[in-house]
């Protein structure tokens, strides 16, 4: 049995991550608007991205991941541009640090 993580455009812009045992299912629920939440009003939704999984521990791992990703991160999963997803995996570096040095006379 395979386990989906799958990413979601909806209707206002938004993004919406989840995971399932069915994605054809999955997908029926959000497009028909049964499957209640985030979705149910954010209607019509793309599917704009899926990977499957052999276990559900990893199917629901990588939405959590997923989840706490930028939205120019998730775009580039959406648009498949592996650039700037290895560009967007690390948060930008913070500026060095300056330290002030005083010398006596």
């Amino acid at each position: 049995m395979a386990f989906w993580t799958y990413l979601l455009l909806c209707r206002d812009g938004s993004f919406y991550t989840g995971h399932t045992d069915n994605l054809e299912a999955r997908m029926a629920a959000h497009t028909d608007g049964t499957f209640p939440g985030y979705t149910h009003r954010r209607r019509p939704v793309v599917l704009v991205w899926s990977q499957d999984f052999t276990t559900r521990d990893e199917a629901f791992r990588v939405e959590r991941q997923i989840k706490g990703w930028s939205r120019a991160k998730k775009q580039a999963l959406a648009s498949g541009d592996w650039e700037a997803l290895k560009r967007l995996r690390t948060p930008p570096s913070s500026p060095p640090r300056t330290t002030s040095t005083t010398r006596s006379p």
